[in-house]
Order: C-alpha cells, then structure tokens, then sequence
C-alpha cells in the first residue's frame, strides 16, 4: 500500500486541519525530512485560476494545484484511487462553486455521529463541498419536549461536533429543516394542538406557531457555521383548509403562503441567516392541477413580487430524463428573479432496499447536462428515506460518487473512472453495488417484501401489468445471488450480506406464491400441503431476515425508528403463519375456499409504494 506523505510547512493550515482527520481512515500522513519508503510526496499549491484542481505527478512527489479546499481534497481522492500515474498531468475544471449532499434523517433512520463522521471524509475525498442533514423534527429544541420526542433526535452539541468535523473536511453544513409542513410527527402531540393547520401542516399567523419557528432558526444559527439555511415549505397542499379555514375562513393558498414566507424570511434575516426554500409551492399554487410540473402553469406577477429577494429557491427533480425539461424549468426560476440551486436524486426512496441505479442514471445526467449548459453553479444530490428509510443507504455511496464524476467533468468518460474512486475511498465493490442494484430493474423488491402473503396485493397487480412477470424475477433474483457470491459474507463497509439474505428471502417468497397460485388453482391437495410447508419455512425465514435488517440499521443509525421495522416484519411472519393455518383448514374441510386468493380485480393499480399501500386492504393506521 502507498502511503502518501505531507510536510506542515509547505501545507496551508486548512488542508492541514482536513488531511489530519482523514489520516483516521486513510494512509495519509505527516511527517518531515526524508520520503519514508513506499511514500509519495504531496505538495499542495492553491491557485485560483486553476478552476478546480490540477494533479501533477511524479516518481516520489505529486503537486496539486487547486482553487479552493474542496478541489483539493478531490485531488487527494484521486491520489488514493490510483488515478494518477508518475509522469501525468491531469485537471478537472469543475463548473461548480457547490457540490452537495442531502441526507434524510427524518424518515425513521437517523444517523449516527460517528457515521456520519465517516461519510464526510468519504464526501470530501469524492469531490462534495456542502452537506445538509434533513430533520423535520429529529432535533431537539429548548423548552420543547415533545418536538423529536422518541426520534432519535440530535442535540445541540452533536450538531456542534458535526458542523466542526464537516468544516475541517472544507465541507459546508446547512441546517435543512420543515417550517410549514411535513411536521405530521410534531404534529401528532397534543402538545401542539394549537398550533396544528392539518394533519402536517402548522397554523400559520399564529403567535405559537411563530415562538416555535424563532426556536427552531435560533438552534441552527447557534450550532452551524453557515450563514444559509433549508427552510422547507414544500408540499403543503392543504395549507389553511383545516383549523386555519375553521378560525379564519377560506384564502388564497398562495396569500397564507407569502405572509408566512415573510415572517419565516424575516426571522432568518434577524438571527444572521439567508433562507432557502423548496420552490415546488410556488408552482403548484399557479396551477389548477396542483402539479409541480405543470407546463401550463403561470406564476402570477404578484406571487413573483412577494417572494422575499433574499430567499433562494431550490428546484428539485428527481424525475425527468430529458435534459430539455431541466433547461425550461431553471428558465422558470430565473424569470421570476432567483437564480436557483439544484437539488437531483440518488434513488435511495420509492421502496428500494439498495440503491437504484437505474433510476439514479435515468435522471442523473439529463439534469447535470442542462445544469451545466444553463451556467448554474450550485447543485445537490439528495437521499430520501420515504416509508421508513429501509434502504441500505451505504451502497448510494457509488451514486454520489458517480454523480460527483458527471458534475467534475460534465461527460460519459468520467463515470468510467467512479469504479476506481468508490473502490478506495468507500472501501467496497463499485461493480458488485451496480449488480446487485440491478434487482431493482426487475421488480420493485421493497413492494414485494412488504406484500400480504395472502392477500399479494403487489403480486397481482403486477402479474395484471405482465404475464410471466414473476417466473422472470425469480430468475433475476438466482442471477444476481450468483453474481454476488464472492462478497455475500460482506458486512462492512457495504452490507451486502443483508442485501442477499434480503434477496433470498424474496426469491423464496415469490417461488412459494408461484406454488400457491397453481396448487389453489387446480385445488390439489398434495401441492397446497406442500405450500402450506413452505409458508412455515417462510415465517422462519423472517427471524433470518430481521437479524440482518437489525445490523445494518444499528451499524449506522439511532435505534428510534427501528421498531417500525420489526413490526412491519413481525406482521409478515404471523401472515405466513396463518396462510399455514388457512390451508391446513382448507385441507380438512373447515372452509371449502379462501376468499382473499380469489379475489382480484381486473385492471392493474397505480400502487403507491409504501408499506401501507401492500400490507394489507383493511385500515392502517
């Protein structure tokens, strides 16, 4: 192993500070005099006319010429990744003043300190210079008990610790929080009765609702150096329909919107701090149809005019695949007088149990492309937890790492050289991360882990989409286990082990509904008592599951949030159990059918995927 080697007086202090919490993990050292044996000398030159970062290497001795701290840990990146061969001269001109990151930390699964200390050195090393933790309400507040109450929520000074650790590392931490809606989880105490719109949603113009608000902004002025701050206000199409309508009867979605915009923007402006929204409000309220995408839609000349001129607006998309769509909508903002930050998708959400990659590239390069053609300077990559952020969220790593080579150089050449960078600097299997996302081409696996045994609401309608559909996702799942056999054992830094048991599981469950669907058909005894064993096996199965599902959580998150899996999979294994029993009563004569097999409609629905929407037909709450 090469060790690389720096010298404390010909290093900017800075770099210094960085390359000294990144020797925790990597073989990065300081040292004096003469170049140990197996070493390679780095000198650091900044240089703002570089443009990103210039490598320039030699036998013993590498140069990088850089034009601000991000840029030159990249660099460093690229040393430990073995790019960089004696004798080249390689440059990146990086056509971003700022590559982030957006990590969900509200869906259930909040990170812990430690790991999080671990994905900002691997971020910097990447190339990412911002990062932003998303809490809804996973934070806690002076005086407010029952804001995060059992949520894993951070403190004050484990904020502190982490704006400390990422600005060493050069990285930027912004605080990225609700102020309007997405509260459903505060929401839900009677604590906050007063102060509650609708299910989600605060009451705005409220005395309370504003004392919370200034708490909230007064905590993250404190603990982060930033001077920016996400303030949210997305997705709230129910503002003032619920107990805001009851106290003060119908307005205008957009006039509750701007007044509240106003108080928010002001509070951030009297604690030193410049807002950031999510701009899809905006949109939606200019439309009929509520959509943020809404060609049709025109935003009003007065909206434009109340959206406070320090506040920045943050598009994001996660979804179109035509670079075209991204260059009209970065018009949209540009003509109602913000320049706008892009927030793309690492698929992470949309019941993925490992990272899709399919989705991430779909949408990943249309967006860097127009992004870059458009001129806009600043972009992020978020990781969304939707539905209990079951995702092993360490395999997305090889997106960000991908998503960072498209942003550095802006062509398809550069995503060849990902594999080698996620390798060293992540630890793990560029190529075995993009194998095993390949389940996810052929079916949504977080829907079919979830799916009733019996009632296979997923399994139907897909089966209605396409027939043959299954019988070709079994065969998928025995390809992929194949592909994975030499890294199946692996735990740590990626947990592919999890990751197979996770696809055994699936495969086994989809050969035991094969069976069930032609045993029941031709009522044959013989196969349905074979089924019948078969779905006892499977309930043991799911203690096998849940043992790694327990690690991979534990290993990077707080333990709130968990218990939400181990029910959604408790409820599984008793399914199991009583399909057992339903056929054992079917074979004895106690019932002559099963209602909930034969039950199907005739068209395909457009699920949504979440737990909720496969776990059962009855209420859940």
């Amino acid at each position: 192993m090469i060790n690389f080697y720096w010298q404390a007086d010909r290093t900017p202090h800075e770099l210094a500070v960085a390359l000294h919490a990144l020797s925790e993990e990597y073989s990065i050292s300081e040292g004096s005099g003469a170049i140990p044996p197996n070493s390679i000398s780095i000198v650091f030159e900044r240089d703002e006319d570089t443009g990103g970062v210039e490598i320039i290497s030699g036998d013993n001795a590498t140069s990088i010429r850089y034009d601000r701290m991000g840029n030159a840990l990249r660099g460093v990146g690229a040393l430990l990744s073995g790019q960089e061969q004696a004798g080249e001269r390689t440059k990146e001109t990086i056509p971003f003043d700022t590559i982030g990151v957006m990590i969900d930390c509200s869906r259930n699964a909040v990170m812990t300190v430690s790991h999080l200390r671990k994905w900002l050195r691997r971020l910097a090393l990447i190339g990412y210079n911002m990062a932003m933790l998303y809490t809804e309400d996973t934070y806690s507040l002076p005086g407010e008990e029952y804001f995060g109450y059992l949520r894993g929520s951070y403190s004050f000074d484990e904020l502190r610790e982490l704006d400390e650790y990422a600005d060493a590392l050069g990285i930027e931490l912004i605080g990225c929080i609700q102020t309007l809606g997405h509260l459903e989880q505060m929401l839900k105490w009677s604590t906050y009765g007063d102060i509650k719109d609708t299910h989600s949603v605060l009451l705005v113009d409220h005395e309370k609702t504003h004392a919370v608000i200034e708490k909230m902004i007064s905590q993250f002025a404190s603990c982060y150096r930033s001077r920016r701050i996400h303030v949210g206000m997305d997705e709230s199409p129910d503002l003032g329909r619920g107990r805001f309508l009851n106290l003060h009867g119908y307005r205008q979605a957009s006039e509750i919107f701007n007044r509240h915009l106003s108080f928010v923007s002001e509070c951030c402006k009297r604690h030193g701090l410049r807002p950031m929204i999510w701009s899809d409000m905006l949109f939606r309220m200019a439309g009929p149809a509520q959509s943020y995408y809404d060609r049709n839609t025109s935003i009003p000349e007065e909206v434009r005019q109340s959206v406070p001129n320090d506040v920045q607006l943050v598009y994001w998309d996660y979804y179109h695949e035509d670079a075209g769509f991204y260059r009209d909508w970065i018009g949209r903002h540009r003509d109602m007088g913000f320049e706008p930050l892009i927030g793309s998708g690492i698929w992470t959400w949309g019941a993925h149990l490992w990272y899709g990659h399919g989705n991430t590239v779909r949408t990943l390069k249309p967006c860097i492309d127009a992004v870059i053609s458009e001129g806009v300077r600043e972009i992020f990559f978020t990781l969304w937890g939707d539905d209990g952020a079951y995702c092993e969220f360490d395999s997305a790593l090889a997106g960000l790492t991908l998503a960072a080579q498209y942003a550095c150089n802006g062509d398809d050449a550069a995503a060849s050289r990902a594999a080698d960078r996620f390798n060293s600097v992540c630890g793990s299997d560029y190529d075995a991360v993009i194998r095993a996302a390949g389940l996810q081409d052929a079916f949504n696996a977080g829907m079919l882990l979830w799916d009733d045994p019996i009632l296979r609401i997923y399994w139907k309608n897909e089966r209605l989409k396409c027939g043959g559909k299954w019988e070709s996702a079994l065969k998928k799942c025995d390809g992929v286990l194949r592909e994975l056999k030499q890294v199946k054992d692996q735990c740590e830094p990626v947990d592919f082990n999890h990751f197979c048991t996770s696809t055994r599981y699936l495969r086994d469950k989809i050969r035991v509904s094969l069976a069930l669907d032609e045993a029941y058909g031709m009522r044959d005894p013989s196969g349905l008592d074979t089924v019948r064993r078969r779905a006892r096996r499977m309930a043991g199965s799911v203690d096998k599951l849940q043992e790694t599902f327990r690690r991979q959580w534990h290993r990077r998150n707080k333990p709130q949030g968990y218990e939400t899996i181990q029910i959604r999979l408790g409820g599984q294994r008793q399914r199991w159990l009583e399909l057992d029993t339903r056929l054992g009563e079917l074979l004895s004569g106690v019932i002559d059918r099963i209602p909930e097999l034969e039950e199907e409609a005739a068209e395909p629905s457009a699920l949504v995927s979440r737990w909720r929407a496969v776990a059962g037909g009855g209420i859940l709450a």
